[in-house]
């Protein structure tokens, strides 16, 4: 009877043991998952990089034959001979070189060579003085009194080339405030003080309301928008901008929620009734009154962990097949084509639906079930979510094979929200919520001046010294 008890309390450790090694080995697999996360594999930057990656075994890149730099064809750039030049200064022989006899100033010179050279003028800030006169009048014995200038009015004040300046320092160029201040003191005698700089900047916001709202409008009614979101600190507590763009337009706006709050604040997407390209954030899923499109760059990184992290074959499989989707869509737009072909399009269904199967086979749910995470949900392995995400979302991530206004990846979003992760870099946080709204305000008004190929120093000068310079507001 010992025995018989002892053998049972050994098979129940056994299993217990079992069911802890399984755990145990489970928990491995994911630490080295995560631990093989790079900027290839996954949506972490670059800087996160670990030790450097030595040896790239995967590239989302296609090798390209072609040598670096210009190629046949490319029409080059050089500094341009001005035919009207602001000074002319002539440089005459006093003697001739060979038998030293002097030129005389009424000779007129034989031949002639032209150089030119490209400076700035001494830089200095010029001060007007504006005196308004008083008169009195012969005929009624009244004095008249002249009026000052639009916008003078104090007895000192900055006129709108150095308010305009400091924006472009910190709007456009992202340099912290002491920089700026540096930056006019250096080149302009200026002692400029942050609040000033505040105020300018507080200033040009204003200014570019009007413009933002009609840039909002223009996203708003857009057939295809990018949606990102990224996350920024103000007085040290983590918060989030978000941005809506077009080729053409740029809308930022920081808010405090990542997701549908941020969103119903905006108030773009609840509006919006076109093609929505994004990163696959729950929020944005919320809104079915569009169509929405995935960023396959991110699908590509996914792979790539799952091929490295867990050599499921598919996963190379799946990212050959949308890699040679893309070039199929860009070999029929470069032949003016506005479509693919229905048996391409069959091929490409058939395809996927193959290879999403394959996925869902190599990792088939445990014979228990999927164990439960700390909120209650069914905590999933990386490749699984991946896979079902393939099979739930298969319109979202071929929307750019069946409509060619859609692209293949959400770059435009990230490139526009990237120059709010340059701004931390060299300026850091915000030390306050009007701050950073002062900031996306600018930011927006600069970012669509640059996509439409205005000068952003022209465009600043003209929110100080009316009328503003404005964009183009449909989407592009």
């Amino acid at each position: 009877m010992d025995l018989e008890t002892e053998n049972e309390r050994l098979k129940k450790e056994i299993q217990e043991l079992r069911q802890l090694l399984k755990k145990a080995l489970e928990r491995i697999e994911q630490l080295e998952a995560q631990v093989g996360q790079n900027s290839r594999n996954s949506n972490w930057p670059s800087s996160r990089d670990k030790g450097g990656i030595k040896k790239r075994k995967q590239n989302l890149r296609q090798k390209s034959d072609k040598k670096t730099g210009g190629q046949p064809g490319h029409e080059g750039h050089t500094l341009k001979f001005s035919e009207v030049p602001n000074k002319v200064e002539h440089h005459r022989p006093e003697r001739c070189t060979h038998c030293k006899h002097r030129f005389g100033a009424e000779q007129t010179a034989s031949g002639l060579k032209r150089r030119q050279v490209i400076d700035l003028p001494p830089l200095k800030v010029e001060v007007t003085e504006h005196q308004v006169e008083s008169l009195l009048c012969q005929e009624c014995g009244q004095v008249s009194v002249g009026q000052f200038p639009e916008g003078v009015t104090q007895l000192v004040q900055y006129g709108p080339g150095i308010k305009a300046l400091a924006v472009y320092l910190k709007g456009h160029q992202l340099l912290p405030y002491g920089r700026t201040q540096q930056f006019l003191a250096d080149l302009f005698g200026l002692s400029v003080t942050q609040a000033s700089l505040e105020n300018f900047m507080k200033a040009a916001a204003v200014k570019v309301a009007p413009v933002n709202e009609k840039i909002k409008s223009g996203v708003t009614a857009a057939k295809v928008a990018h949606y990102d979101e990224s996350g920024f600190y103000i007085g040290g507590k983590r918060q989030w901008l978000h941005s809506a763009s077009t080729t053409n337009l740029t809308y930022y706006a920081p808010h405090p929620s990542r997701g549908n709050k941020a969103l119903k604040a905006i108030g773009i997407m609840p509006h919006f009734s076109g093609v929505a390209v994004h990163d696959n954030w729950s929020a944005y899923w919320q809104y079915d009154q569009c169509q929405h499109a995935l960023c396959n760059v991110h699908h590509l990184r996914e792979l790539n962990a799952i091929a490295e992290n867990f050599s499921q074959l598919w996963a190379t499989r799946f990212k050959i097949f949308l890699l040679s989707a893309k070039v199929a869509v860009e070999q029929a737009k470069a032949a003016g084509k506005q479509a693919l072909a229905h048996l391409k399009l069959e091929q490409i269904n058939r395809l996927y639906t193959k290879l999403v199967a394959a996925a869902l086979r190599a990792n088939p749910p445990p014979p228990e079930g999927w164990p439960k995470g700390s909120r209650g949900r069914p905590q999933k392995t990386k490749p699984r979510n991946l896979a079902e995400r393939f099979a739930l979302r298969r319109d979202a991530i071929l929307a750019f094979v069946f409509d060619f206004k859609v692209p293949f990846d959400n770059n435009l979003a990230e490139r526009d929200i990237r120059m709010l992760k340059v701004q931390q870099k060299i300026s850091g946080c915000f030390r306050s919520p009007g701050g950073a709204q002062t900031f996306c305000a600018i930011r927006s008004y600069i970012s669509t001046i640059r996509k439409q190929h205005f000068s952003v120093w022209s465009a600043l000068n003209s929110l100080f010294s009316d009328p503003i310079l404005q964009p183009a507001y449909s989407p592009g």
